[in-house]
């Protein structure tokens, strides 16, 4: 192989060299920073670029899309000195992929401290309570901070989160002990409610069932007066309309002599006075009975109503030999 041709050769293998220096494709959502003669020249976009070999060289690839990065745990005082672990994941977004690159030496490291700052500023200002209670107001706040501190690289903080807040372990025990006291006493309280409850609505139920009884014996005792009622009505009526005479009245007072003198303590039986002017003599008597045999018809008295009108005359009798014996001044008294 003469000269010639090794020449040839290493002209061919340095053009190769020079074109495959000078192309650069640069992938979707990223961007690449050219530096001529160590300084920033140009933002080579996506797809296919030439940049010169020599003079031209490309430093990095800058990712613009929405990133994610978690941050280790971090130690944090409240406001009541109690030192809790706080874990936070941020996601952030490169605009501006040259100020990025020349405003900061380490984006992450800048955003962490950043981060772990602003956080310590957060809750020592708070309450632990408040703390576990208020992340969202943490994160809006915390998201604001690093959004405005990070526009000048060229980031977007579109989000903050706190993915965990560990208290230490006396401090867990502790709120487990009030978290349990508060759940039993809600429960107690619960309990006394529904018993409260429960006792005025038997005793309502109680009431109800008192005056629904009450107003059930009311309207019984009014229906049975309002029967009685028609029924000494009806009675009245009847007699009105039958027109008894003097003769009814005493044979059916006789009729009830029996039934009054009917009694085994029953040793003496008054009759009223005006009873007996009202039955007149025995003629009146005769009259009353002869009454009945009429209104019975030609059949004459069975032997039963024999005997009753025997003891009538009898119970009489005696009646009018415990007038006589009485005598006129104790019928006035």
């Amino acid at each position: 192989m003469n000269v010639g041709t090794i020449f040839l050769i290493a002209i061919i293998v340095l053009v190769a060299f020079i074109l495959l220096r000078a192309v650069r494709i640069i992938p979707q959502a990223s961007n690449g920073i050219v530096e001529r003669l160590g300084r920033y020249h140009r933002t080579l976009q996506p797809g296919l670029n030439f940049v010169l070999p020599i003079l031209d060289r490309v430093r990095q690839r800058v990712d613009m899309r929405e990133q994610v990065v978690s941050f280790p745990p971090q130690p944090v005082i409240t406001q009541e000195n109690v030192t809790i672990s706080i874990d936070t994941v941020i996601y952030f977004q490169i605009t501006d992929p040259v100020r990025s690159t020349y405003e900061i030496a380490d984006l992450m490291l800048a955003m962490e401290q950043l981060t772990v700052t602003t956080l310590r500023n957060l809750i020592g200002s708070i309450t632990l309570e408040g703390a576990l209670t208020s992340r969202d107001t943490i994160n809006a706040e915390l998201r604001a901070v690093l959004d405005e501190a990070t526009g000048k690289w060229g980031v977007r903080v579109n989000r903050v989160e706190l993915k965990s807040i560990d208290p230490p372990a006396t401090i867990q025990a502790a709120m487990e002990k009030q978290m349990r006291a508060e759940r039993d006493r809600r429960a107690t309280i619960l309990l006394a409610e529904g018993e409260k409850q429960a006792a005025v609505l038997m005793a309502e139920g109680a009431r109800q069932a008192e005056i629904l009884r009450a107003e059930g014996d009311k309207q019984g005792a009014i229906l049975r007066a309002e029967g009685e009622a028609q029924a000494i009505d009806s009675v009245f009526s009847s007699i009105h309309a039958g027109d008894p005479n003097e003769q009814l009245l005493a044979y059916t007072y006789l009729q009830q002599l029996p039934l009054i003198a009917d009694g085994r303590a029953t040793k003496l039986l008054m009759v009223p006075s005006d009873a007996i002017a009202s039955m007149g003599s025995l003629s009146a008597l005769g009259s009353a009975f002869g009454f009945l045999n009429e209104s019975q018809g030609e059949q004459g008295p069975s032997r039963r109503e024999q005997e009753e009108q025997a003891q009538q005359r009898e119970a009489l009798r005696r009646q009018q030999e415990v007038e006589r014996q009485r005598g006129p001044g104790e019928d006035e008294a």
